[in-house]
């Protein structure tokens, strides 16, 4: 177009003396960043998906104009949305991923030596194929991994369905803000039909959205309070994901039954105390212990800093 405009939407590429990709971080804060190319484009039933390259971020995802996964550091927010919980149940076997589909959610839970089975749920299976092809980082082989379960479906009636239960449940999903029909996976009705899916001392985790002091009330922290009416424990971290030009937040839930629970409560400590006074080289030695390849991000400083959100948040 004679204004440079290519594509129209949450996030838009306009062009200067280059190739820009535009995206809201809030309605008043804009990110820019250099277009190199873009390799996929195009239109699933439930949303715009486009695969780019820029120059800070390299491969990136991008649906309906937003940002959800960068090459440069998709490891930082699939990493800090695995393994806290995973690493607070203690010993999962069954673990439940609501959405996820550039498959990198599966293949940090699949790090997991004692994780039996993993069923993954995601409604856009264009979105999980393209993936498939073309962000082979994100999965890392974990496809052909005979533990992993997909299925192209709506999470939240597939839970309904299914009998099982599980150790440990991932909601790797849009924010509500963005979601439509999926704010109801972010409701207390949903929080309350999810503890009936956890077997004893189960763990839920959702990501967030945004974590960063000035945007943190956008939806955390009503996620926050809502997981607080349901679970004893709800812990909000937060780490730094450039890609998303802001802090990321998560709040990981348990109740009283949960192992990482007990441990705090036989120290006398809350849970987030408790994690505040572990030891760096001891933590560092139990993750290790509980992978079967190392984490590229995390590491027990990393784990005790991200829960370590300032006053206020």
């Amino acid at each position: 177009a004679s204004d440079g405009k290519v594509e129209e939407g949450a996030g838009e590429v306009t062009m200067t003396s280059a190739f820009w990709f535009s995206e809201d971080v809030t309605a008043e804060l804009v990110m820019k960043s250099q277009l190199t190319s873009i390799d996929f484009n195009s239109k699933s039933k439930f949303q715009k998906v486009q695969i780019i390259k820029t120059i800070p971020f390299g491969t990136t995802l991008v649906l309906d104009g937003k940002t959800q996964s960068a090459q440069f550091d998709e490891a930082v927010y699939h990493e800090h949305l695995v393994h806290p919980a995973m690493l607070m149940h203690g010993n999962p076997k069954s673990v439940y991923i609501g959405g996820g589909g550039e498959y990198a959610t599966a293949r940090d839970v699949l790090k997991h030596t004692s994780v039996e089975k993993c069923v993954m749920v995601d409604i856009d299976e264009v979105v999980c194929n393209v993936c498939a092809e073309h962000l082979p980082q994100w999965h890392g082989g974990c496809l052909d991994d005979p533990r992993l379960e997909v299925h192209f479906d709506d999470a939240k009636a597939f839970l309904e369905r299914t009998e099982q239960k599980f150790d440990v449940i991932i909601m790797d999903i849009a924010d509500p803000i963005e979601a439509g029909p999926g704010i109801v996976l972010y409701t207390k009705e949903f929080y309350d039909f999810a503890v009936t899916k956890l077997n004893p001392g189960g763990v839920l985790v959702t990501q967030s959205g945004p974590g960063s002091i000035f945007n943190i009330t956008e939806c955390n922290s009503v996620i926050y309070k809502t997981l607080k009416s349901v679970f004893t424990n709800v812990l909000n971290y937060a780490c730094d994901i450039p890609s998303f030009g802001c802090n990321w937040g998560f709040n990981v839930a348990f109740n009283d039954d949960c192992a990482f629970a007990k441990r705090a409560a036989e120290a006398g400590e809350e849970p987030v105390e408790y994690l505040e006074g572990l030891k760096v080289k001891a933590l560092d030695a139990e993750m290790s212990a509980k992978v079967s390849k190392p984490y590229t991000i995390l590491d027990g400083r990393a784990l005790k800093g991200a829960f370590g959100t300032p006053k206020g948040l």
